[in-house]
């Protein structure tokens, strides 16, 4: 059915690469010409410089799937271009993507290209000091404050979890942080070590932490999908594992419509910009797995899968129904109410 949405427009991809990049650049420079005047009008435009570079971000990331260009060469060279001022290493990305988009929401092939989720029983059995390790890894000031930053900045400069996988993780990595030394040192030269950390880090700050937002809520929200092998469908995960994010249009914008990531997940080589056709086409899919940005909010308490009742819990929620538990046994029960 969404075969026929597959075929990237060459020339769109390109103008939507034109617009995105073009507008960074000039923003990056206002940026640095506004330090001359104050540092506050330098961080009022780096909301919006760090929305086109999400933007970027989305754009290498279609290239992943091979969805901007007919040719895997073109999206490959594209994507590795933008990796370098995404910090972001293409082919060791691309495939711990690949490997999210072949196992989201099955429980048993956790851990690649996706966000540390436990069951409840798993929570359970841990360790005082595992749980505190994952309260802390759940807690929204780290996920969403520290995470992405650590995300971009370091981690992305080793492969991590592929480190024995070959020499290919290497190269895309190493050869990533080659281009980006090779870059920074060019606009060192240019602008200065000073000016260039005071405008390029809160880019990256800011840009780093709506893309883990999106991310986490594409598939950390109530009602989604997660089941063992024998359960796992790849089609019945992608369709109620997988958020539409419903969004306002220039947010959705800025974000390559990647809100409507049920429908990315049911076929990722649909372009970005085809992703609401598919939604005009087919209305039916708007309501399946709809979350709104107010609903979305509540999204970041959620931190266990709760295995009987097939949804994700807060740990307020986990607490609760423990004390309930310890009330419902310590309570004597008579022969009327036993009968």
């Amino acid at each position: 059915m969404l075969d026929r949405y597959r075929e990237p427009d060459v020339s769109r991809s390109i103008f939507e690469l034109l617009i995105t990049a073009a507008p960074f650049a000039a923003l990056w420079a206002l940026m640095w010409a506004a330090l001359s005047v104050g540092y506050w009008l330098c961080l009022l435009l780096a909301f919006p410089a760090a929305c086109f570079l999400m933007r970027l971000f989305m754009i290498q990331h279609d290239c992943g799937h091979g969805a901007c260009f007919r040719r895997r060469s073109t999206n490959d060279w594209v994507g590795r271009t933008i990796g370098v001022v995404t910090f972001t290493p293409y082919g060791f990305w691309r495939r711990a993507h690949a490997a999210h988009h072949a196992n989201a929401g099955n429980l048993d092939h956790r851990g690649m290209g996706d966000i540390i989720t436990l069951t409840r029983s798993e929570y359970r059995a841990m360790s005082p000091s595992a749980r505190f390790a994952y309260r802390l890894y759940r807690n929204p000031f780290v996920m969403f404050g520290l995470i992405p930053t650590y995300l971009f900045v370091l981690h992305y400069r080793i492969p991590f979890g592929a480190m024995r996988s070959g020499i290919q993780p290497w190269l895309s990595t190493m050869g990533t942080n080659a281009a980006i030394a090779a870059t920074a040192g060019l606009m060192i030269w240019l602008v200065g070590l000073e000016s260039f950390l005071l405008v390029q880090g809160p880019i990256v700050v800011v840009s780093a932490t709506i893309a883990v937002w999106f991310f986490y809520v594409q598939h950390q929200f109530e009602d989604t999908l997660w089941a063992h092998d024998g359960d796992w469908s790849f089609h019945e995960a992608a369709l109620h594992g997988s958020s539409h994010y419903e969004l306002p249009p220039a947010i959705a914008w800025f974000t390559g419509n990647i809100g409507v990531h049920h429908v990315h997940h049911l076929s990722s080589r649909i372009p970005f910009y085809r992703l609401p056709q598919v939604l005009r086409d087919y209305p039916q899919l708007a309501s399946v797995g709809r979350v709104t940005f107010l609903r979305s909010l509540r999204c970041a308490a959620l931190a266990l899968w709760d295995e009987d009742q097939q949804r994700l819990i807060s740990f307020r929620e986990l607490r609760a129904d423990g004390r309930g538990c310890r009330q419902l046994s310590a309570r004597p029960i008579s022969d009327e109410a036993a009968l």
